[in-house]
């Protein structure tokens, strides 16, 4: 059987798709909708990254924590 873990990326990854396609029927410039696309989908990929593991937490990428002194 699927894990709950597994359910719930499914249902989010059917989300989005369903928000991608309400922005392609909804009439506005070319341009705004691929800029939106866009940032939906680097927006999916990293949290399916994190999602899997595969790299850690947004925050601590951005601000890491304090360095070691060197020796």
């Amino acid at each position: 059987m699927l894990s709950s873990g597994i359910i719930s990326i499914i249902v989010s990854l059917v989300v989005v798709g369903l928000v991608l396609y309400l922005v392609d029927i909804i009439p506005m410039d070319r341009t705004i909708k691929q800029i939106i696309r866009v940032i939906v989908i680097i927006a999916v990929i990293v949290w399916l990254l994190q999602a899997f593991g595969v790299i850690g937490s947004v925050g601590s990428l951005l601000h890491p924590g304090p360095s070691r002194p060197l020796r």
